[in-house]
């Protein structure tokens, strides 16, 4: 007899989504691509904020997504019979309904430059500190927060006959089940929660001259929605039900983290890097705000106190680079000529205002090895190790800081997502922190999705029988430390380096 269990994760990110069925079998998890298609904004004409016709907006085609969707799901169906199915989603962005629940538009991108000036606009109504206090969220103008209140200053027809606010995550799981809730780690996203009772701040809303009435019941990682709407169930061929992971996609990685002990520290390694620990209740501090440390919504109601380091997005930038000169390199090739460069010639801080735009990046290492009075990374090989040494430090920096802050130490870092097939740069986290480095799951988004499912199923007991699972299904690689006087010597001038370009945090 099979015993099989089949579920569903639809895994969004910015640039690309997938479908992918996770099978569960006497303890072990696989999984399978059922489909792939792009996900990525759209330039649209709009005349928002603009008299003379010539603006645009960067939005969501929702359409085309919820339809590449739909495809996931049958196909997958196709496959096994689905117990359920649940979606993950990039943060901060949502969508606005009416009272028939008709989408009122096409949803904004984070990158839109309508929140131009929003940060300073919220701040004039209620101060910056008291919004921290409440919420525990860093400030970044991309946050849903300033998204609406952009539309508050524009006075917005939409937000005027809006009857639900659903972030992304959740408008698909309502056009999925006809269910509207929010679920727990993407609302913290949104910079309007009170991190410490769990729900929407009215204090916050009611500041902004935001509608409380449709913001609507926020739920946690493994409630069940529901069927799928009739309609859709006839349209597709099946019924699984519709379950909210942790729908906020970091959220969903660090939720598979197999650790075996509490005293860890876990880095989320991409384009982006995303540095934290899981802490019982939030962290809210005049220290944590210095630092401008985020406090966002984990599994279970924890939260992971954390902060954003940029990642491979520097590798990525030199690649393209190259290829523009003409100079062609695989990621394989690239990893090869990084290891055989010198070692802590030169080193960067990954979180130089400079690196964060697109173009000439490995041009903007060696600028940045100038402006520091280091030795100039003479190759591409050298350039990339110094980027890899660079992130590695700023690891250090951080987790140091989180301790100093959390009052808690750590003597484990979990690796998780794309970032750990980066041997290199995982030996160099290793040797920089002084501890051991436990890598994987490489799909750890999906995976964080697919367990929370299981366990809303009642085949997973808890989280501790989950991450047993997780260790059991996908290999976990460990970096020993070493050198350590090579890198503390390194450590110190990393910090000064950071003095002189006036960046620490």
């Amino acid at each position: 007899m099979n015993n099989a269990k089949h579920f569903l994760a639809l895994d969004l990110g910015a640039e690309s989504g997938r479908a992918i069925l996770g099978t569960l079998d006497n303890g072990r998890m696989t999984l399978s691509e059922q489909h792939r298609f792009l996900t990525g904004a759209n330039s649209f004409p709009t005349d928002y904020q603009k008299d003379d016709h010539s603006g645009t907006s960067l939005v969501w085609d929702v359409v085309r997504i919820w339809s590449e969707i739909k495809k996931g799901i049958k196909l997958a169906a196709g496959q096994a019979p689905l117990t359920s199915v649940g979606v993950d989603t990039w943060g901060v962005d949502f969508g606005l309904l009416d009272k028939n629940g008709a989408l009122l538009g096409m949803p904004f991108h984070y990158r839109d430059s309508r929140t131009d000036g929003m940060l300073e606009e919220a701040f004039a109504r209620m101060p910056k500190e008291d919004i921290y206090r409440i919420t525990g969220i860093q400030f970044m103008q991309i946050s849903t927060l300033y998204q609406l209140l952009s539309m508050v200053v524009g006075q917005s027809p939409q937000l005027q006959i809006a009857d639900k606010f659903l972030m992304m995550a959740d408008l698909i799981h309502y056009w999925l089940s006809g269910t509207a809730a929010v679920e727990f780690t993407n609302a913290t996203t949104t910079q309007c929660l009170d991190s410490r009772k769990r729900d929407w701040s009215a204090e916050i809303l009611d500041a902004m001259q935001l509608p409380r009435v449709i913001f609507p019941r926020i739920v946690m990682p493994g409630t069940r929605l529901g069927g799928l709407r009739p309609a859709l169930a006839a349209e597709l061929g099946c019924n699984p039900s519709v379950v909210v992971p942790a729908t906020h996609d970091t959220g969903a990685a660090v939720s598979a983290v197999p650790a075996k002990r509490d005293d860890y520290v876990w880095i989320s390694s991409g384009t982006w890097s995303i540095v934290g620990m899981n802490v019982p209740e939030p962290v809210i501090s005049p220290l944590s705000l210095r630092y401008n440390f985020t406090n966002e919504g984990g599994l279970d109601g924890s939260y992971r106190f954390s902060k954003n380091v940029m990642g491979l997005w520097i590798v990525q930038q030199c690649r393209s680079q190259w290829q523009q000169e003409g100079r062609e390199f695989s990621y394989a090739e690239m990893a090869g000529m990084a290891t055989q460069a010198p070692h802590l010639k030169a080193f960067i801080d990954p979180d130089y205002r400079e690196f964060l735009g697109m173009g000439s990046m490995a041009d903007k290492v060696v600028d940045y090895c100038r402006l520091t009075g280091q030795p100039l990374p003479a190759n591409e090989g050298e350039v990339l190790r110094a980027v890899l040494q660079g992130l590695a430090l700023r690891y250090r920096y951080v987790i140091e800081k989180l301790e100093e802050v959390s009052g808690r130490k750590t003597a484990v870092v979990h690796i998780i997502g794309g970032g750990t097939q980066n041997r290199l740069l995982n030996q160099f986290t290793a040797d920089a922190l002084g501890k051991p480095v436990l890598t994987g799951p490489v799909e750890a988004t999906a995976v964080g999705n697919l367990i929370t499912q299981a366990r809303a199923a009642g085949i997973i007991e808890d989280g501790e029988q989950g991450t047993a699972i997780i260790r059991n299904s996908f290999p976990i690689e460990t970096y020993q430390p070493g050198k350590p006087d090579e890198w503390n010597v390194a450590y110190e001038a990393f910090k000064i380096n950071l003095e002189k370009t006036k960046l620490a945090f």
